[in-house]
């Protein structure tokens, strides 16, 4: 049997080979979610040397647990497990609010001045972010840092949908509001 190329597989395949030992199929499910779970992490908790001990940690806890049988989505799964090490990682460090120590990359390619706007806006907002609620902050993250859907935002936080919904419905009001309703003077 050939081996169809990592990209054509998708994560139930891959899961099913990797539950059976299959440490190829691990090793693309890893490279398919390593860049994915660090932002998480690294969004999360504000740096970088913590974010890549974190990631390091939600492969190896993944791979001593993968599941047996199926799961919903191996991908909210992962988010799972980076969510619960990111919480458990917070909880010892209650006075830190790593949004407000987070670097705001900028596009290299970008104008120093447009590189200087982009990186000013971006720190408004994580100013304004890491003024929310953390259950607040947690779906905003989800949903728009890593672009997970309303039903991997729930199984991520444990909650169902149309809580997440809500959830996400009221972070955003609170940001609009902690952002001047999105009007700038000057």
């Amino acid at each position: 049997m050939t081996k169809a190329a990592p990209h054509f597989l998708s994560d139930d395949d891959l899961l099913k080979r990797a539950s059976s030992g299959d440490k190829d199929a691990y090793g693309m499910l890893y490279e398919r979610y390593l860049v994915p779970i660090y932002r998480y992490c690294y969004f999360r908790v504000g740096s970088e040397l913590d974010a890549e001990d974190l990631t390091e940690m939600v492969f190896l806890k993944a791979w001593e647990n993968l599941p047996k049988k199926q799961v919903q989505s191996f991908r909210a799964w992962l988010y799972r497990i980076a969510h619960n090490l990111v919480v458990d990682y917070l909880r010892t460090r209650k006075n830190s609010t790593p949004l407000e120590l987070l670097e705001i990359p900028t596009d290299a390619q970008s104008h120093p001045e447009q590189a200087f706007l982009n990186r000013e806006d971006g720190r408004w907002l994580v100013e304004a972010m890491a003024r929310l609620e953390e259950q607040d902050q947690e779906v905003l993250v989800c949903r728009f840092v890593s672009q997970l859907s309303h039903a991997e935002t729930a199984a991520v936080l444990g909650l169902n949908e149309s809580h997440v919904r809500v959830l996400q419905f009221r972070a955003l009001k609170k940001l609009q509001a902690l952002l001047g309703g999105g009007k700038q003077d000057g």
